[in-house]
């Protein structure tokens, strides 16, 4: 066997190897890569009832407090206790989706708190929507949000846009309000 043979049959050992390493890999971590994507996904929703939990006892925590009630294709998460209602939004933003929390008062308009899960916004421009400085502006809002460039706010539903990110925060503004006007009567004809 000449050299070029071996080196193309190592080459293809070597592939088939790592491939058959990195597949096995993947089945092992798996279920693993899940529950943690669970597990942040109820801390998110325990973080926007303001229910206090530890990383050992977040799934005990989040089984005793919440109610999750799936309608149509969306899942939304009740606290009993207060009334407080929260449910994911999705959307396009400048450079790919923008999937967060919305946590709404027990009148289903005011904003108790909202997250950000997954953004791909411009890091210190349109990235700034996943920041809880900004996210903190929305405390207390009243649906539906105007997210506008004037200092003046007039109406207990305005927001400031995001310096220097105006389609960031156009963007937002459409998630927010569109998955609200769908999510919203869904919720209101189920509980009647």
């Amino acid at each position: 066997m000449n050299r070029s043979v071996r080196m193309l049959v190592f080459v293809a050992l070597l592939g088939t190897f790592t491939s058959i390493l990195l597949l096995g890999m993947n089945q092992l971590t798996d279920a693993r890569i899940e529950a943690n994507e669970e597990a942040l996904l109820r801390s998110q929703v325990l973080d926007g009832f303001d229910i206090d939990y530890t990383d050992t006892n977040i799934n005990t925590v989040f089984n005793k407090n919440v109610t999750i009630q799936t309608i149509d294709e969306y899942t939304f998460y009740l606290y009993e206790e207060t009334g407080e209602l929260t449910f994911r939004f999705e959307g396009g933003g400048v450079w790919g989706p923008i999937i967060g929390l919305l946590t709404l008062e027990p009148d289903l308009e005011t904003i108790e708190y909202i997250t950000i899960l997954e953004q791909e916004e411009t890091p210190g421009l349109g990235g700034v929507v996943a920041e809880r400085p900004y996210l903190s502006k929305f405390v207390d809002k009243v649906m539906t949000i105007d997210i506008t460039k004037s200092a003046d706010m007039s109406t207990n539903s305005e927001v400031d846009a995001i310096t220097g990110a105006t389609r960031t925060s156009d963007a937002f503004e459409t998630i927010l309000n569109s998955t609200y006007e769908t999510v919203i009567p869904l919720w209101e004809d189920t509980q009647e």
